[in-house]
């Protein structure tokens, strides 16, 4: 079963999917770093590349959008999609053109955010494609007979409440819809349609025109599914807002909402600090005492399974076997948490045993089939590394929470500053919970303290507010960036 808990503040919103236990996902959201995947913009071209088959287009962020030849929108052409001949981008698109655009990739690293003109509006039961007439089935849902009932069944109610946008995706959450519930989800993804028709006749190039429902909104949508046992929540304010979301849009989900009352903050009380400050560190320790490297560079993930001091099984061979088995299940499960994508190569320690690798991966591809996102998984090359692929849509957990390290010339990482901001804050108030000082004095790095100083000082002036304490900060050279002090006076 499967428990996802949720913890906010006015600064960012974290939430964590837990399944057996333990937890498979982190999603973290910062007011200052909202994502833009989803979001659709009017945009403009500023450059066509004929030998990249790709353009460049503003859609006024600091870095131009990259939109490529198989992400310009054509009319669906059914099972040959695949072997169709996709026309120049330099006959479709000019520079100057003013372009309908949906960012599908957040920009990262020194790459620019990625674009398609194929636009796509997701509802709880629904996806909304309005350039299209197709109506097509999530690939989750297995059944024959079961998608071709609810396609039939869409197309009726499409064709009996005609409007401006026709194609749509039905999502696995429509397995139990009703027609009237389905219906709702037409109107409600039309009427925004119609809402960013609008707003781009009369908005200059550069303009947002729609914005993706935030991290809590985007739980109930995306994250809660029929295996979801609670959904609990730890602010009562924040719980309201998402009950009342949740009731017009998605009463299904509704049920499960629980605003948590404990004692310990909702993260220290299931464990989930734990498993995210190991999830920014490089190695990570198997239970059976092997290990994990993990090392994340621009062209892709590598990571490498040693034995460590496991020695339990009777023969090395053995051991090999059993190390790799359980390290295929923790890969699985760290790629989700750290939410890494892109290129991945798998080291296990070498197996003669043909079985055994073949054992291995399949454990892989098992435990990867619980993830949401898409993964290829290769067999063992002539090397003996395992070569993947994992979509990759937003920044990875380190790449959000931490940045390179200026100490030792950029060879390693340390938390970015406001990481550590938004640390001493939630610090600030597990303690006020417990003592009663005057004051909360923060000695910090000189970064830190600037930053509090200047991006963060109102979240600093909202905390002082609630908590009803004073806050003073003090600057210290000596430490580094990921040391603090907070000294109750």
């Amino acid at each position: 079963m499967q428990e996802i808990l949720i913890n906010t503040s006015p600064q960012e919103t974290r939430v964590a999917v837990v399944e057996n236990g333990e937890a498979q996902e982190l999603h973290i959201e910062r007011e200052l770093e909202r994502g833009l995947v989803g979001n659709i913009y009017l945009g403009k071209v500023s450059r066509v590349l004929p030998g990249m088959q790709s353009a460049f287009v503003d859609i006024g962020l600091e870095k131009a959008a990259f939109l490529h030849v198989a992400d310009v929108w054509r009319p669906h052409v059914g099972a040959d999609a695949s072997q169709e001949v996709l026309t120049p981008i330099e006959k479709q698109i000019f520079q100057g053109q003013s372009l309908l655009v949906q960012v599908v990739k957040d920009p990262i690293g020194t790459k620019g955010a990625r674009l398609s003109t194929q636009i796509s509006i997701a509802g709880r039961m629904l996806v909304l494609l309005p350039q299209d007439q197709h109506i097509g089935v999530s690939t989750r849902i297995e059944s024959a007979d079961l998608r071709e009932q609810l396609r039939d069944r869409l197309t009726q109610i499409v064709q009996a409440y005609p409007g401006e946008g026709n194609g749509f995706i039905l999502r696995t959450n429509a397995e139990d819809a009703t027609d009237d519930e389905l219906l709702d989800d037409v109107t409600y993804l039309r009427r925004i349609w119609a809402v960013i028709v609008e707003k781009a006749k009369t908005s200059p190039a550069g303009s947002l025109l729609y914005e993706d429902l935030n991290l809590l909104r985007r739980v109930l949508r995306d994250l809660v599914t029929e295996n979801t046992r609670a959904i609990r929540i730890d602010s009562r304010s924040r719980y309201a807002q998402l009950r009342e979301f949740g009731e017009r849009y998605m009463p299904a989900a509704t049920g499960k909402l629980e605003l948590f009352q404990g004692d310990r903050p909702i993260f220290d009380y299931f464990s989930i600090e734990d498993a995210l400050l190991k999830a920014m560190q490089r190695r990570f320790e198997l239970k059976s005492g092997g290990y994990l490297i993990i090392d994340q560079t621009e062209a892709l993930t590598s990571i490498d399974v040693n034995t460590g001091g496991y020695v339990g099984a009777r023969n090395f061979d053995e051991t090999i076997f059993k190390t790799n088995l359980e390290a295929a299940g923790a890969i699985a499960r760290q790629l989700r948490l750290r939410n890494l994508g892109g290129i991945i190569i798998i080291d296990f320690i070498d197996m003669i045993n043909e079985e055994h690798r073949m054992q291995v991966l399949e454990e892989l591809r098992k435990q990867l089939a619980h993830d949401r996102v898409k993964t290829t998984v290769s067999d063992f090359s002539a090397l003996g590394l395992v070569e993947m692929t994992r979509k990759r849509t937003r920044e990875s957990l380190s790449h959000m929470l931490c940045e390179a390290c200026p100490t030792c010339q950029r060879r390693g990482e340390v938390k970015t500053a406001r990481t550590v901001c938004y640390e001493i804050l939630r610090e600030i108030l597990r303690e006020s919970r417990q003592f009663n000082p005057k004051e909360f004095r923060v000695i910090a790095s000189p970064k830190v303290i600037e930053t509090f100083l200047d991006e963060e000082s109102q979240h600093l002036a909202g905390l002082c507010e609630y908590i009803g304490k004073r806050i003073s900060l003090q600057a210290e050279s000596i430490l580094t960036q990921e040391q603090y002090d907070i000294v109750l006076q």
